[in-house]
């Protein structure tokens, strides 16, 4: 299948918002993992599948209209077969654009199957003043799985000092194994409440992330060495659940919470995985 032809990013999107769909299936066939099913409907659609480390499938997710707005509907589901590696990341940061009231959302499903290896390693999320944001995450793990996720936001866009004093983000992050629940978090940021300058909110600071790997056994070494890794600038943590390690970034730069979950990747990738962190290419360009 070809691949979508990338649209205008000057194109503006009907009145009731896009409604896009990607449906993604990876499966091992011989020592190689290939991208076996790829539907789309809409502005969603891979950019292009590379094999950078041979066995494993990256691929590149574009929403070609360049940014989110009220009313858009975006559905990702993935599926990653047996004994199969994939790998997906963005071009470049995700915009959710002010909304004049509508509400945009994004909903992203993965389910790996038995040994199977799923990364979800975005670049940031900026969240426009005004913007109306729901994001969801979903992931099913099977018996053996491993999993490596994270998500950055930020609130309002800082080079243009610009806070976040309108809309609403809200999140859903869920991680199961077997159907069993590992880790269920759900937030609801309101713009100009006390939740985002409370201690036990964001503290006043305008950007946040969570990242969370999962796999059968995570090691005293690979927590002690991951608590080691600090940050010029944020709050930092790391702590380690029954088969998941999660770490998390509050403060203010973007690049310094996508430095530490990637420093955090690159200790815990060959510790869980037996496989060095390769730096996606996408990223520097």
């Amino acid at each position: 299948m070809n691949d979508a032809a990338v649209l205008s990013e000057e194109m503006a999107p009907p009145a009731t918002g896009w409604a896009a769909a990607l449906d993604l299936r990876y499966e091992l066939r011989g020592e190689r993992t290939v991208l076996a099913r790829r539907r789309h409907h809409g502005p969603l659609c891979v950019q292009k599948s590379l094999h950078p480390e041979g066995p494993v499938c990256q691929s590149v997710i574009v929403h070609p209209p360049g940014g989110v707005v009220g009313g858009d509907e975006l559905a990702l589901s993935v599926e990653i077969g047996a004994g199969a590696h994939a790998q997906l990341t963005t071009p470049g940061a995700t915009r959710w654009y002010r909304s004049t009231g509508a509400t945009a959302r994004q909903s992203i499903a993965v389910r790996v199957y038995e040994r199977g290896v799923g990364e979800w390693l975005p670049q940031e999320a900026i969240v426009f003043d005004g913007a109306m944001a729901d994001c969801e995450i979903r992931v099913d793990l099977a018996e053996g799985a491993s999993w490596f996720g994270w998500d950055i936001f930020c609130l309002g866009r800082r080079a243009a000092r610009e806070r976040f004093e309108q809309g609403r983000l809200r999140q859903r992050l869920e991680v199961s194994r077997c159907g069993v629940p590992m880790w269920f978090e759900r937030a609801i940021l309101e713009a100009g409440t006390s939740r985002l300058a409370a201690m036990s909110g964001l503290r006043g600071q305008s950007v946040f992330g969570t990242l969370l790997a999962s796999s059968t056994t995570i090691s005293d070494e690979l927590l002690s060495s991951c608590r080691a890794l600090g940050t010029i600038r944020g709050e930092v943590g790391v702590t380690r659940l029954p088969g998941l390690l999660v770490a998390r970034y509050v403060g203010d730069s973007t690049e310094m919470a996508r430095n530490y979950f990637t420093a955090i990747w690159a200790l815990a990738r060959p510790a869980l995985l037996g496989r060095a962190a390769v730096t996606p290419r996408i990223w520097s360009t």
